[in-house]
């Protein structure tokens, strides 16, 4: 298994990563937004951003 960041060979501490650097890479992409799952809703700039969800 590689490294998903630089593809290095994965360390056991860090697995999936090579290093702690890596790790926190990934997990900086994460905070900031730069790993996104697409929305299947469709945007209405009418209305709030959490009336398109279900009930509670």
């Amino acid at each position: 298994m590689t490294c998903p960041i630089c593809a290095k060979k994965t360390v056991r501490e860090y697995r999936p990563f090579c290093s702690r650097r890596c790790a926190d890479v990934d997990l900086a992409r994460w905070m900031n937004g730069g790993y996104a799952v697409p929305s299947q809703r469709e945007e209405d700039p009418d209305l709030p951003d959490d009336a398109g969800s279900a009930p509670h």
